[in-house]
C-alpha cells in the first residue's frame, strides 16, 4: 500500500477509547481540507461536532478503525450495528442507536476522514476493505451510507450506487447535501 520508502508505513487496528482526542483533532483538520471542493466553511463549520464529529458508540462496538502512520493516527473510518446512519456523539439520537437485524437491514458505513497530508494514499481504500469484511463476518448482506460529496467518488469505487440524494438539516437553516448508497455484499 505504500511504495515511497520516504514514506512511514501505515497500519490498520481497531480504534481504542484513548484515540477520541486525536480523532477530534483529525477530524475537522480532514473536513476544512476534504470538504471544501464541495461545502462552503460555513456548512462545514455547521456539520463539525453533530455530523462530522467522534462516535464513541462505535469505537466501543469494536466497528471503528484507525489508520496510523509513525504512530500517529492520520486516517479513520468504520461501520455499525446501530440504525444512526451519521453523526458523532454531539448528534446521536437516543431512539436510533438500537442494534440492526442482519437477516433483514442493512449495515452502515459511517464516519471516514483522512489526514490531508495522506489523502489518497489508498487509507479510504483499505479502512473500507476491513469495514466490509467485517460486515460479512457479522452476517450482514447489505450495506448502506450516507456519504459526504467528497466520499461519493471513494464509495462507487467500492461498487455502491446512489439511492437518494437529501440534504441533512443543520443550525441556523443551513444543510448539507449528502447522497445515500447502498451495496449487497452478499446473495440473499
Amino acid at each position: 500500500m505504500n511504495d515511497d520508502p520516504k514514506l512511514p508505513a501505515l497500519t490498520l487496528r481497531l480504534a481504542r477509547l484513548g484515540d477520541a482526542d486525536a480523532l477530534a483533532e483529525l477530524i475537522p483538520l480532514s473536513a476544512h481540507a476534504l470538504q471544501a471542493d464541495y461545502y462552503t466553511p460555513i456548512q462545514i463549520e455547521a456539520a463539525l461536532g453533530p455530523i462530522f464529529g467522534v462516535d464513541r458508540q462505535l469505537i466501543a462496538d469494536g466497528t471503528y478503525f484507525v489508520v496510523e502512520a509513525a504512530g500517529r493516527i492520520v486516517g479513520c473510518g468504520g461501520w455499525s450495528r446501530r440504525k444512526t446512519l451519521f453523526g458523532g456523539d454531539d448528534g446521536r439520537n437516543p431512539d436510533d442507536d438500537s442494534l440492526l437485524d442482519p437477516t433483514r437491514d442493512s449495515a452502515r458505513v459511517r464516519a471516514f476522514f483522512v489526514h490531508p497530508e495522506f489523502a489518497r494514499r489508498g487509507i479510504g481504500r483499505r479502512i473500507m476493505s476491513a469495514c466490509e469484511d467485517a460486515i460479512l463476518q457479522a452476517g450482514f448482506r447489505d450495506v448502506e451510507i450516507v456519504a459526504t460529496l467528497a466520499g461519493e467518488p471513494l464509495y462507487a469505487v467500492f461498487g455502491y450506487h446512489e439511492s437518494e440524494r437529501f440534504e441533512i438539516p443543520m443550525r441556523d437553516g443551513l444543510t448539507l447535501p449528502v447522497v445515500r448508497m447502498r451495496k449487497r455484499l452478499a446473495p440473499s
